[in-house]
């Protein structure tokens, strides 16, 4: 992410990089150290296990591609001051409410984990493993999505570009296609989760999908 946004604005005087990088690092950091004491299985699946779907390799790969560009846009409109220039700046107040709602995507994420010790980065169903309808995925199917397309969405404008923010909101339809994909092979695989989405109708967004 530094080397992202430093090398594309060619400086480090980029106050909304470095705040950005601060709220992930903390979240990071923070959630690391609480589940490698709490949680250290979760850990495992979450950094040590590989996506083998290959449609989930596809999706996941135009999804880095999508948040690597988003960032150095980002910082190259820095640079050039493009959003300065063609369209306006963006205000330092929706700035600061934009990380407010990545440290809130952050807190959802966290949330998710602890709700769900299965909580994988790969798409797969366990032995004995339960449908949890608690916490947040009482509100939607796939919360830990939810999270990301708040993240998504709001990153280019704490980073005060509104140039790099059409090529962030892309994730949030290869996020469904994740969804889709994913619902496929729980409602075949899991015991119970089709009975779930009976009970809870929205996938990724309250009253809308």
């Amino acid at each position: 992410m530094a080397a992202a946004l430093f090398g594309s604005a060619g400086s480090v005087r980029f106050w909304q990089a470095w705040t950005f990088l601060a709220v992930n690092l903390t979240a990071a950091i923070c959630a690391c150290a609480y589940f490698h004491r709490r949680n250290p299985a979760l850990l495992e699946r979450r950094l040590l296990k590989k996506e083998t779907l290959i449609a989930q390799k596809f999706i996941m790969l135009i999804w880095r591609l999508l948040a690597g560009s988003s960032l150095v846009l980002a910082g190259y409109d820095h640079r050039i001051q493009w959003s300065r220039t063609v369209l306006k700046p963006v205000p330092v107040g929706l700035e600061l409410l934009s990380l407010l709602f990545i440290a809130g995507g952050h807190v959802l994420f966290f949330r998710v984990l602890k709700a769900n010790s299965f909580a994988a980065s790969v798409i797969q169903v366990e032995a004995s493993q339960p449908v949890v309808t608690s916490g947040p995925y009482g509100l939607v199917r796939h919360p830990m999505y939810l999270g990301f397309a708040i993240m998504t969405v709001f990153t280019p404008l704490a980073l005060g570009s509104f140039i790099a923010l059409p090529v962030s909101m892309l994730i949030v339809p290869i996020l469904a296609l994740r969804v889709l994909n994913e619902e496929k092979m729980l409602r075949r695989d899991l015991p119970g989760y089709v009975e779930y989405c009976r009970h809870t109708r929205w996938r990724l967004i309250p009253r809308v999908w």
